[in-house]
């Protein structure tokens, strides 16, 4: 049976800025969709392709906290650099994803790399952020950087295109990424015409983002930068291309647990959202300049 589509988001009218170098769109929450409709995503930020131009400034995010989630940014085009208070640093190109998780709490800064802030060119990326369970809220804190290279390729019939798997299973190929509930995040790329057909739980909260292109979900037309929320019903997913084509697919087994935020914050109680404000304060979260 399809998966039946709930809602069709078009991109929303203005972007925003996070820090001086992400010109995001919001998706999640948004909408009227909210965190637990479409957990265990919790947020999403769309930097749709711009150019900032040259500069010597380096333009991104300053430090700042995180606790009880995972940050996971996938970069299509640019570069993005990354640094955290337990030690790990990172580049990631087109292709790449850094997968953070900040757990018992961590400071990080995310900018765009050095080189490619002073000839500048296009950008693109998507920001997500994944929930953790209660149990593994407090997890030390570490990362992920997964290489375009490393991503598990699903090659498509009659030259259709191309999917990267990034985490969970598409058609049997399994993706680099280590999760600590069941996640897919799928990189489809589609050239004209091309078509794919793959199945996810029924019970998964299901979404896409289409990043370039146009194209046919289930037979309903779905254009550039719109975002398709799944109801949870059906199993199969169909998709082809209009014109050459860019999609991300996720889906997630739901949290059935409260979710209680506060700007980086993401636990299950106010009591907890006190606490991790204690420790950051107390400069339990270590220390990045």
């Amino acid at each position: 049976m399809k998966k039946l589509i709930e809602k069709i988001v078009a991109k929303p009218g203005q972007p925003g800025m996070v820090g001086d170098g992400f010109r995001v769109f919001n998706y999640i929450p948004g909408a009227d969709i909210s965190k637990r409709r479409i957990s265990p995503f919790l947020l999403m930020d769309f930097n749709a392709a711009y150019d900032f131009g040259p500069s010597d400034h380096i333009r991104g995010v300053d430090v700042h906290p995180h606790k009880g989630f995972e940050t996971v940014t996938i970069a299509y085009q640019g570069s993005i650099a990354h640094h955290d208070s337990a030690g790990n640093s990172g580049i990631i190109n087109a292709g790449d994803v850094q997968w953070m998780t900040a757990g018992e709490g961590i400071l990080h800064k995310e900018y765009h790399e050095e080189t490619f802030s002073k000839t500048g060119g296009p950008f693109e990326m998507v920001q997500l952020w994944v929930n953790l369970p209660k149990k593994d809220k407090c997890v030390p804190a570490h990362y992920q950087e997964l290489k375009a290279a490393g991503m598990g390729k699903v090659e498509l019939a009659d030259q259709a295109g191309l999917v990267n798997v990034i985490a969970g299973n598409f058609n049997g190929v399994t993706g680099p990424a280590e999760t600590y509930t069941p996640v897919n995040l799928f990189d489809i790329q589609l050239n004209e015409g091309g078509e794919l057909t793959t199945t996810i739980d029924a019970a998964h909260n299901t979404a896409l983002l289409v990043v370039n292109g146009s194209i046919l979900v289930n037979d309903e037309i779905v254009t550039a930068h719109s975002f398709v929320l799944f109801e949870n019903t059906g199993e199969e997913i169909h998709i082809k291309a209009n014109q050459k084509s860019v999609i991300l697919l996720l889906s997630g087994v739901p949290i059935d647990e409260p979710i209680v935020s506060y700007g980086p914050f993401v636990m299950n109680t106010e009591e907890e959202i006190h606490q991790a404000i204690e420790d950051f304060n107390a400069g339990k979260f270590g220390v990045l300049n």
